[in-house]
């Protein structure tokens, strides 16, 4: 089984505890850490942005990456929310088994 962490950002604080509830509570997630605020700078319809916003780092495993792309897609305020996956190539063998556990339906 291999395990990932999925990262989104957003600019309310709330929409941000919301998906994170959202994907624990459905076991998609086996834990959300909610950080920020933090600024972003990117930029968007050819201008340079500068924003306030809370990162949301999503441990799961890689067979659940669509169910939790789709629901960040439904519960996120963004037109084109930022959602990335990175792999863990090394996890403590009981913390790897607490979020298999922690994300099977």
């Amino acid at each position: 089984m291999s395990f990932i962490q999925i990262s989104t950002t957003c600019d309310e604080r709330g929409v941000i505890e919301k998906i994170a509830n959202h994907l624990v509570e459905n076991s998609l997630a086996a834990c959300c850490q909610i950080e920020g605020p933090i600024t972003s700078v990117y930029r968007w319809q050819g201008k340079v942005e500068m924003a306030t916003e809370y990162r949301c780092l999503i441990k799961t495993t890689a067979a659940r990456y669509s169910d939790v792309e789709s629901a960040i897609r439904q519960l996120h305020s963004y037109d084109q929310p930022q959602i990335t996956a990175v792999a863990i190539s090394n996890i403590d063998g009981g913390y790897a088994e607490w979020v298999r556990q922690n994300t099977t339906v």
